[in-house]
């Protein structure tokens, strides 16, 4: 018997994800992907990264740093990450990211990074710090999928661009020094949800976002929640229906779609001949109800740093063993020698 599960464990894909703790996340970030991978974990081998290195490509106050990256650990475990089923650990305590990043950096082109729409974005808005990290930050990210032999990458529309640079260089390394990297593929699930700002639906809802009101925080109480919803964008006239000429009702349809499990048809109709101001608190409600004990599970794991530091130190051996194994294959057929132990 336990061999095999042993066999069903190995025989699965390889699904690799990492997000960055540069904030707390908000129910954009989880009904897009943290919602969905408590069931990826039982279909897949599940590795998930907190990717605090990639956040040093802007400046961060290194005391705030630190306290996210363990709100980020705290919330993915409060979301259904079970850190005994998945990998779940901090990209810097595995510093073979940093090592393969470097020798992906000597088959990475400066014009194929500048031509980055990301770097283009975070260069107009950080023109005080545009450095050759946030450039290099695709290959980094290369070396993050690449390490583990990643079959499926969960993306976003925005992220596709990243992707394909990861699979540009597996293919160019594997064409120079033969077959060593598999090739990832983007991984889009049929359930997530893309959520827009509650203050303009035309574009994504953003943790970073000046406008309090835009977005709702994972770690918002349901006074606040509710209060965000009643301020939300709507429009002209009193139809609650999804339309692309109405944005706003259209993302509160699909946030409360998303998170009472209705079909929007559904949600049109329950909400058909009600007024803007009960469509509004009834969604908010219901975004409440589905963070609030996600909020109270995160703030009691969060109690307990000792059990965190735990998780995290046994996620970087786990992720370590799988990552030097790739590394050291790479490492050989780009003929560095060979460290001798013992």
């Amino acid at each position: 018997m336990i061999s095999e599960q042993k066999e069903n464990i190995e025989q699965k894909k390889v699904l690799f994800s990492a997000i960055q703790p540069s904030g707390i996340l908000t129910i954009g970030n989880y009904l897009g992907a943290l919602s969905n991978f408590k069931e990826l974990q039982s279909d897949y081998k599940s590795i998930f990264s907190l990717a605090d290195l990639h956040t040093l490509t802007v400046k961060q106050e290194p005391s705030v740093l630190r306290k996210n990256t363990y709100e980020l650990a705290a919330l993915y475990i409060a979301c259904g990450i079970n850190p005994e089923e998945s990998v779940l650990f901090v990209q810097s305590h595995v510093p073979a990211h940093a090592e393969l990043c470097w020798i992906l950096n000597t088959i990475s082109y400066p014009g194929e990074l500048s031509r980055m729409t990301q770097f283009k974005d975070k260069s107009s808005k950080h023109e005080d710090n545009i450095n050759m990290g946030l450039m290099d930050y695709p290959v980094l990210m290369a070396a993050d999928i690449l390490l583990y032999q990643t079959e499926l990458v969960p993306i976003g529309a925005d992220q596709k661009q990243h992707l394909e640079l990861s699979r540009d260089l597996a293919i160019r390394f594997n064409n120079r020094y033969g077959e060593t990297f598999k090739i990832p593929d983007g991984y889009i699930s049929g359930t997530a949800a893309r959520v827009m700002s509650l203050a303009e639906p035309s574009k994504k809802m953003s943790k970073s976002d000046s406008n309090l009101n835009a977005f709702i925080s994972m770690d918002d109480d349901k006074d606040t929640i509710i209060r965000k919803f009643k301020r939300a964008v709507t429009d002209s006239d009193n139809k609650i229906i999804c339309s692309p000429d109405k944005p706003g009702i259209s993302n509160l349809l699909t946030i409360y779609s998303a998170v009472t499990g209705l079909s929007v048809e559904q949600a049109e109709k329950e909400f058909d001949g009600k007024q803007y101001s009960d469509f509004k608190l009834r969604v908010g409600e219901a975004v409440a109800d589905t963070v609030e004990p996600i909020r109270t599970e995160k703030n009691r794991i969060l109690s307990d740093k000792d059990y965190l530091d735990s998780v995290l130190s046994e996620g970087a051996q786990r992720a370590s063993a799988l990552a030097y194994k790739t590394l050291n294959k790479v490492y050989r057929k780009v003929g560095l020698l060979q460290r001798k132990r013992g």
